[in-house]
Order: C-alpha cells, then structure tokens, then sequence
C-alpha cells in the first residue's frame, strides 16, 4: 500500500484542504472493520455521492457533445462510460491501486486488483473531490480522466454493440467470442479472446476480465474493417 497523499494529489491534479476525506475515499469496508472506525468510517456512503456526481457530469456532458443523438443513445454511451471495466482503465492512469487502504485479509486474496474495488474507490474519490472542492472541481477530474478522448472511447467501450450492428445490415452470420486462454491468479487474471466473423478471426482482444477482452477484440476487428 501506498501511504503518500501527496503523490495521489499530485496524480490527480487536486489538492484537498480536508485530507481526511482523501483517506476516507481510500478506505476500504474490510479496513474500516479491521480498524474498527465504525459504520461509517469506509469509503461506501462517499462512493455513493461520487456515482451520482459522475452520472450527473457524463449525462450533462453527453448531452452537450452529441445534440442530435436519442435519448436511448445517450444512456447506452454514458454506461459504457461508468461501467467497472472503464473506471478501471481510468483508474490505472493514476496507479489508484496502490493507495487504496485494506484490510490484511482482503490485501492477501487479491482485493487490490480486483476491479468492483478499484471502480468503487474511484467512485468515493470523486465523491470526496466534491465535499472537499465543491461541483466544479470533481468535474474537471471526471473530464480530465474519464471522459477525456470521449470519441474514441466511445468506440473501444462500446466496440461490441458497434460491430454487431454493422455485420447484422450486411446479413452476416451471428458475431461469435470464442475465449483463447485464460492466465494469472484470480485477483491478476488475463483473458485473450478472439472474435469469429463467418467463422473466420477478425481480431483477438486481451483483458483483465472476459468482458474488457471481447472489448478489445471487436475494437481490433473494427479498425480491421475500417471502421475506427
């Protein structure tokens, strides 16, 4: 675990004049429990505040870049926004991980790899940004870190959806996931999967989840197509 405050501030490009919510965001239940700093003292009800905040932000946000697009539309991009696995990706610009406060147990089975966690502090810390800094300050970090090169996330986030619908208006075969390996620990797993067009590859994707690979592997296909 990673002690030095400072560096995450300056990581994050935000510096609190309340550290403890910092630390608060950085609390894991499993450590509070440990620690015995009562119900409240873990990062679930500033996880909470900071969900609603990134909704709000990535909804406004949306709304704004994309005048013309549905509101169907809109929702399905903004989840692929907030999802686990992006706030994961984002989360690993600024080495999250290593901060984030567990209990021993937790620390021992993986718990600092594995993504619910790493998605959830995330959440708690752009809830404790806006305590701390008020609406203005925990929008320019959702900007700067989650919703920044928007248009080509959109299509690596959502490259599954995307290729579905160009192969089913061109009367192809169903799009098949076919999972290639599977490495690592269960807290450090690799996933690599390949994607079958009319049963040929059209691209082979790797992630820490089954899920972000088959990502990966439509976003390959897609720039194979021409498409990204």
């Amino acid at each position: 675990m990673n002690n030095n405050l400072n560096e995450l501030q300056e990581l994050l490009g935000y510096e609190y004049k309340n550290r403890e919510l910092l630390k608060q965001a950085l609390t894991h239940s499993s450590y509070a429990n440990e620690h015995q700093l009562g119900k409240n003292g873990s990062n679930e009800r500033l996880e909470f505040l900071g969900d609603a905040v990134l909704e709000l932000v990535s909804s406004e946000f949306f709304y704004e870049v994309y005048p013309d697009k549905p509101e169907g539309e809109l929702t399905k991009i903004r989840a692929s926004f907030v999802c686990e696995p992006a706030l994961v990706d984002c989360a690993g610009n600024i080495r999250l991980s290593e901060f984030i406060r567990l209990g021993k147990g937790e620390e021992h089975t993986g718990g600092r790899f594995r993504p619910s966690i790493i998605s959830d502090t995330f959440e708690a810390v752009i809830g404790s940004i806006y305590l701390d800094g008020g609406f203005a300050n925990a929008k320019e970090v959702i900007l700067k870190f989650i919703l920044n090169g928007y248009e080509n996330k959109v299509f690596f986030y959502d490259s599954k959806t995307i290729l579905q619908e160009i192969i089913q208006s061109q009367d192809s075969r169903p799009v098949e996931y076919c999972l290639l390996s599977e490495e690592g620990p269960d807290h450090l797993k690799k996933f690599v999967v390949a994607v079958n067009i009319n049963g040929q590859v059209a691209g082979v994707g790797e992630g820490v989840s089954k899920k972000s690979a088959e990502q990966a592997a439509a976003y390959e296909a897609l720039k194979k197509l021409g498409k990204v």
